[in-house]
C-alpha cells in the first residue's frame, strides 16, 4: 500500500495527513490569533489618542461592562430572550420553507408558479415590513418572532430548492421506475440530497434572523439584546451597546459551529471534502 508523502520548506518528509493536520492547527491558531490582535490594536489606538473614548471606548473598559451585566444576571437575562424568539423564528419560518422548497424542486408547475413570488418578495427589505408586522402582530413576542422567521424563510427555501435541482436526473428516474410514491422520492431521494445546501440555507437564516431579532427588539420590547443596545443609546451609555454588539457576534460563531457539527453528523461525504 502507497502513501503519499510530501516535503515541507525544510526538506522533511512528511505523509499528507501530517500536512492537513499542521495547516488546519496553523488555521486554528491564525484564527484565534487575529480578533485579539484587533482588540489589541484598538486598546492602544484609545490610549494613544487615535481613537475618542465617548465612540470607541476600549476594549478593556467594554469587557467591565459585560463581567458587571454578567454579574447582575442582565445579560443572561436579555440573551435568553433573544434566543427564544430566534429558535421560535427559525422553526416557524425554516420548517416549511425546507418543505415547500423541495416541493418546489420536483415539481416543475409548483417552481413556475411560486418562483416569480419569491423573487419579488425576497429583495424587499424585512426591516421595512416591520411596521405592518407590528400592526398586523402588536407589539408583543408574536411581531419579534415573526420578523426572524420571515429572515429566515428566504434563505432556507431558496436553497432547498437549489438543493434538488442539483440532484443527478438519473437518482430520481430510478425512484420512479421502483414505484417510489412521492412522499417516498421526497424523504429518500430529495431530502438527503438538498441536504448539503439546505444546511448552507440554515446558516444563511440563522445570521439573518440574529439581524432582524436586534432590529424588532429596538421596537416595543421590554427584554433582548437589541432592547439592551436601544436602551444603553438612550441613556448614552455605549460601553452597553458595544457589549450587545460583542454578544451577537459572540452568538452568531457559536450558532456557526454548532451548526457545522450538526453538518458533520448529517452530511459526512461533505465534511471530509
Amino acid at each position: 500500500m502507497s502513501v503519499n508523502v510530501v516535503q515541507d520548506s525544510s526538506g522533511k518528509s512528511r505523509s499528507f495527513g501530517a500536512v492537513l493536520s499542521s495547516v488546519a492547527s496553523r488555521d486554528q491558531v491564525l484564527g484565534v490569533m487575529s480578533p485579539i490582535a484587533l482588540l489589541l490594536l484598538w486598546e492602544a489606538a484609545v490610549h494613544c489618542g487615535l481613537l475618542d473614548p465617548r465612540f470607541f471606548p476600549a476594549p478593556s473598559q467594554i469587557f467591565s461592562t459585560f463581567w458587571e451585566l454578567t454579574k447582575s444576571g442582565l445579560l443572561w437575562t436579555n440573551t435568553w430572550a433573544s434566543l427564544q424568539r430566534l429558535f421560535c423564528g427559525l422553526l416557524i419560518g425554516g420548517i416549511p420553507a425546507i418543505a415547500l422548497g423541495i416541493a418546489m424542486g420536483l415539481f416543475r408547475p409548483l417552481r413556475a408558479a411560486i418562483d416569480p413570488l419569491v423573487a419579488a418578495t425576497y429583495p424587499i427589505p424585512k426591516s421595512a415590513v416591520m411596521p405592518l408586522v407590528l400592526l398586523v402582530f402588536g407589539l408583543g413576542e408574536s411581531s419579534k418572532i415573526v420578523m426572524v422567521a420571515m429572515g429566515v424563510f428566504f434563505p432556507i427555501l431558496i436553497n432547498s430548492m437549489a438543493g434538488v435541482l442539483q440532484i443527478d436526473k438519473i437518482h430520481l428516474d430510478v425512484g420512479k421506475n421502483f414505484g417510489a410514491s412521492p412522499w417516498q422520492v421526497f424523504y429518500t431521494i430529495a431530502l438527503p440530497g438538498a441536504l448539503p445546501l439546505i444546511m448552507t440555507g440554515i446558516k444563511l437564516g440563522v445570521g439573518m434572523g440574529l439581524i432582524l431579532i436586534a432590529i424588532a427588539e429596538m421596537v416595543g420590547a421590554q427584554s433582548g439584546l437589541g432592547y439592551m443596545i436601544w436602551n444603553a443609546w438612550e441613556i448614552l451609555s455605549v460601553e452597553r451597546m458595544y457589549v450587545g454588539l460583542f454578544v451577537i457576534s459572540v452568538l452568531g460563531v457559536i450558532i456557526s459551529l454548532i451548526l457545522n457539527e450538526v453538518e458533520r453528523a448529517l452530511v459526512p461525504w461533505r465534511a471530509n471534502r
